[in-house]
C-alpha cells in the first residue's frame, strides 16, 4: 500500500537536463526557465527557454540543431528523479529588445503518438483493458494494464484520436491513462507514495472551494439490454465512494440536506446491459463527487506530486484538511524565483467540523 511522505522545506536545485539520455551541462547553465506540466485528462508536456548567444565563440548557440533538434528525446530531472521525459516537438526563436537573443523548445510525452494518429474502426466483446493493449500494439509500446470493467458488446471509435478515444473509455470506468518509462500505463489510480504538505510551510499558498453547484444526489444509467429485451438501469450515489470519502462528509449528501433531492441522469451513453450501467453510473458519479471540493496551490517542487497520486494536506483546519487526488500539476523555474510546483487538487468530501 502507498505510504505517504512528509517532505521537509529544502532549496530547490537547477534541474539535471538529459538529450537523448545525455547530461548536457552547457544546456543547465543556459536554461533560463521552465514549464513542465500534466493532468488528469490530457497529456504531459513541456516548454523550456535557453539564452542563445555567447559561448567560447560569441553567437548563436543552439541553431546548428546538433544537440535541439525535432524529435530528440529530452528528460528533466531534480535529485535523479524525473520531472519530465519526451521528444522536443517545437522550437522558437526569441529576440527581445535589450536582452541577448533565447530558444524555447517544446516537448510532449509518447502520447504524442496516439493523439497524432485519427482512425475509424470498431471494437466487439473488448473491454478497456483488451482495448488499452491493442492501441498500446499500435504505437510498439509496451502495456501495463490494470483495470477489470466489463466487455462492451461493440465500440465505435469515429474519426477520434486513439488518446482521444482511450481517454474517453477510460473515464467511463474512473481509470487513468499515461506513459511510464516507455510504457501505455491504464489504471484506476496511481500506485505510488503519497505526499504531505502543511500550510504555511511546505504548502506556500492555497485556495480551495466546495462547490454544490455540480453535485448531484444520485445519478442514473440506464440503457436497453437486446438479448433479455428489458432495461439495464442502474442508480449510483454516495456509497459509489466507498472508502475514498472516509470521514469526510460527501457534497451529495450536504446537498440533499440543504436542497432536497437532486438526481440526474447520465447522457450520450447506452449501456448494453446492468453491468455496463453499474460502471458508466458509478464512475459518473464519482467524477462529479470529486468536483465538491477543488483547490489550487502552490509548493516546492517534488518528483512525487504526480497526477492521480494522494496528497494530504494539514494545517486548513476543520473543514479542508485531508486527502486530496492531485488532478493538474506544473512544475516552474526562473531566476527570480527558482523552483516551485502549482497544483490542482480535488475531493469528494469535505470536513465535518
Amino acid at each position: 500500500m502507498p505510504q505517504t511522505i512528509t517532505r521537509l522545506p529544502s532549496r530547490s536545485a537547477r534541474p539535471t537536463i538529459e538529450i537523448a539520455g545525455q547530461q548536457q551541462t552547457r544546456l543547465e547553465a543556459a536554461l533560463l526557465e521552465y514549464m513542465l506540466a500534466d493532468g488528469i485528462d490530457t497529456m504531459a508536456h513541456a516548454e523550456l527557454r535557453f539564452g542563445n548567444w555567447g559561448g567560447a565563440q560569441p553567437g548563436f548557440q543552439w541553431f546548428d540543431r546538433r544537440l535541439l533538434d525535432f524529435g530528440k528525446e529530452i528528460t528533466v530531472k531534480q535529485g535523479g528523479e524525473v520531472l519530465f521525459a519526451g521528444r522536443i516537438t517545437a522550437i522558437t526563436a526569441h529576440y527581445p529588445q535589450g536582452r541577448p537573443p533565447e530558444l524555447s523548445v517544446l516537448a510532449e510525452d509518447r502520447l504524442q503518438d496516439l493523439r497524432m494518429t485519427r482512425r475509424t474502426r470498431s471494437f466487439a466483446a473488448q473491454g478497456l483493458g483488451d482495448i488499452a493493449r491493442t492501441i498500446a500494439s499500435d504505437h510498439g509500446l509496451e502495456a501495463d494494464v490494470s483495470v477489470s470493467g466489463p466487455s462492451w458488446k461493440a465500440l465505435a471509435q469515429v474519426a477520434q484520436s486513439d488518446l482521444a478515444f482511450l481517454i474517453d473509455l477510460a473515464r467511463r470506468e474512473d481509470a487513468m491513462v499515461w506513459i511510464d518509462q516507455g510504457k501505455l500505463v491504464v489504471r484506476r489510480s496511481r500506485d505510488v507514495s503519497g505526499v504531505s504538505l502543511a500550510w504555511a510551510g511546505t504548502l506556500r499558498s492555497f485556495d480551495v472551494c466546495a462547490d454544490l453547484a455540480t453535485q448531484r444526489t444520485a445519478l442514473l444509467a440506464t440503457g436497453w439490454n437486446v438479448a433479455d429485451k428489458k432495461a439495464a438501469r442502474h442508480e449510483a450515489d454516495t456509497s459509489a465512494l466507498g472508502s475514498e470519502l472516509g470521514q469526510d462528509q460527501a457534497g451529495g449528501e450536504i446537498l440533499r440536506e440543504a436542497f432536497g433531492q437532486r438526481k440526474d441522469q447520465v447522457a450520450h451513453l447506452v449501456p448494453a446491459n446492468d453491468a455496463e450501467a453499474r460502471t458508466l453510473a458509478e464512475a459518473a458519479y464519482r467524477h462529479l463527487a470529486r468536483n465538491f471540493v477543488v483547490g489550487e496551490g502552490e509548493c516546492e517542487t517534488d518528483p512525487l506530486l504526480r497526477v492521480g497520486a494522494k496528497l494530504s494536506l494539514t494545517g486548513l483546519g476543520p473543514l479542508f484538511d485531508g486527502d486530496y487526488r492531485i488532478r493538474a500539476r506544473t512544475h516552474l523555474f526562473d531566476a527570480a524565483e527558482g523552483a516551485r510546483t502549482q497544483f490542482t487538487c480535488d475531493r469528494a468530501g469535505l470536513g465535518r467540523g
